[in-house]
């Protein structure tokens, strides 16, 4: 049997999963400590409660995907209001050096997924969905690439073991930022305590959501109507640029109108845009879009994945952990920002870039603000690392080929 739950239903559900997320983890001490993320502690709870009534009597569960989607979107929209031009020209150099850490991420998955099925002496196409196509590239890259394996390397269940092998990534993605995170923290130099670090007067979007900022009914209002301008144009390029060249993710054409809206009214019309009222909109849209995505698991498919494919995955988590304390954190200049970006490196290398995001929140929250890591890590994550992990993949492709 299963239970559709309407667009009404699944935000009450979303909005319980958060609740029972701070709940638990304002409560439970290891939880703080390792900054595990709300949306992933009360999504995770209740995602494995529907997979036991699943499996006790059969009952499945499907959300309003439109919500989640919207939510995404609007997450994605309020990441271009809240930059400026002249801070994303800061972030140059930075933004090249973690878009190439990214990069050599990448290759190392997929070295590590094809040296596995080797080892295990199964079919080395399933090396290529345990490894980018499904960490580094998410559900999204995990379902365009799915079908190509089914018709060039004949894979039974291709897509299935793409869902779950993303699944698994964006649990474990969620879980080890906050571990990796604190591990860094723990070993920091002496002088370099962000606790002790002066908290700005304005802060960038999404840093700091603690951080309290004024913020009436017309700035909320503007700041909607900006947002809905974002989808709006937004689903309207992506329509216009549907199969062609210049294709793109509907977000990253949001993002990107975001900006264009931002940086107009700020440097032409000299409009005040409402940095709070962004962050709070922005975060709320962030949490909803984690609590559907996370209570949408469907964790009895990971039950069902090969045991091969399973003993790949828990090595690329534990390569993930290695390469962000070891690669990510002293590419990136070994200091707090380096620690935030690394957390941030575990959510999009194993998920998607919201939990990379929820990763970041978790420790600038309680140790104060990283500009750089919240202006490097969603622009990387959500536009550049797509196409890097499609022209490195279609490499590897060939080198599956060979060995098929």
């Amino acid at each position: 049997m299963n239970i559709v739950f309407d667009t009404y239903q699944t935000l009450a559900l979303a909005s319980f999963v958060l609740l029972l997320g701070y709940f638990l983890v304002k409560r439970i001490r290891v939880l703080q400590t390792f900054n595990i993320p709300e949306p992933v502690v009360g999504g995770f709870i209740v995602a494995i409660a529907l997979t036991i009534l699943y499996k006790v009597n059969g009952t499945s569960f499907t959300f309003e995907k439109s919500l989640q989607t919207s939510m995404m979107l609007v997450f994605f929209s309020s990441i271009g209001l809240s930059a400026n031009f002249s801070r994303l020209i800061k972030g140059g150099k930075p933004l090249v050096i973690f878009l190439f850490a990214a990069g050599i991420l990448i290759v190392c998955q997929n070295v590590i997924g094809i040296l596995g099925t080797e080892l295990l002496g199964i079919d080395p196409a399933y090396g290529l969905l345990a490894g980018s196509v499904t960490l580094t590239g998410g559900h999204g890259t995990g379902a365009a690439w799915a079908e190509t394996f089914t018709k060039e390397f004949n894979l039974p269940a291709a897509t299935e073991i793409a869902m779950a092998c993303a699944t698994f990534g964006l649990v474990f993605g969620g879980i080890l930022g906050g571990p990796v995170s604190r591990y860094l923290l723990n070993h920091q130099k002496q002088g370099e305590n962000p606790e002790n670090d002066e908290v700005d007067d304005v802060q960038e979007a999404f840093e700091h959501p603690t951080y309290k900022r004024k913020i009436n009914a017309r700035s909320i209002i503007e700041t909607i109507a900006m947002l809905s301008l974002c989808l709006l144009i937004g689903q309207y390029l992506d329509g216009l640029t549907k199969g062609t060249q210049m294709q793109l993710p509907t977000f990253v054409w949001c993002l990107f109108t975001g900006v264009i809206i931002r940086n107009s009214l700020t440097n032409l019309f000299k409009f005040q845009v409402a940095d709070s009222a962004i962050d709070v909109l922005g975060s709320v849209g962030l949490s909803i879009f984690l609590a559907i995505a996370l209570m949408s698991l469907k964790l009895w498919e990971l039950v069902g994945l090969a045991a091969d494919v399973l003993i790949i995955l828990a090595v690329q988590v534990a390569f993930m952990a290695f390469f962000a304390v070891y690669v990510t954190y002293r590419m990136m200049g070994k200091d707090y920002d380096a620690i935030v970006l690394s957390a941030g490196h575990c959510g999009f290398g194993l998920g998607a870039t919201p939990t990379a995001v929820a990763n970041m929140q978790a420790i600038t929250s309680r140790f104060g603000p990283s500009h750089k890591a919240f202006l490097i890590v969603p622009m990387v994550g959500a536009f550049f690392i797509d196409l890097l992990n499609n022209g490195i993949l279609k490499m590897f492709l060939s080198l599956v080929k060979y060995l098929h």
